[in-house]
């Protein structure tokens, strides 16, 4: 996907891109279009299964909308595991410590 649109207003396109490019950068070509404020779905269903024959992978959020439209893809994704940084309590000196010194 493809982000396009103004400031807090999404808009993505789904395209078919090297994964070597950047999110927004040079496509192969455009699949669809897809508007989160709206839910609007709108895709070329041959070019997609074109792609998908000849071995390109969807990303995890164009499996999800593809498999909404009836394509049953295979979700071959781990689920992404909260990362939880320890910060190392500093040692505050107690009125007993400074008093027995």
């Amino acid at each position: 996907m493809a982000r396009a649109g103004a400031k807090k207003s999404p808009f993505y396109r789904i395209v078919a891109a090297d994964k070597r490019m950047k999110r927004d950068g040079r496509f192969l070509e455009k699949l669809g279009t897809y508007n989160p404020l709206t839910k609007e779905l709108i895709i070329k269903r041959e070019n997609i299964e074109k792609w998908l024959s000849v071995g390109a992978s969807a990303s995890e959020t164009v499996a999800k909308l593809l498999n909404k439209e009836g394509f049953n893809l295979k979700m071959n994704f781990t689920p992404k595991e909260k990362v939880v940084k320890e910060v190392p309590k500093k040692e505050t000196a107690s009125p007993e410590a400074s008093a027995a010194e």
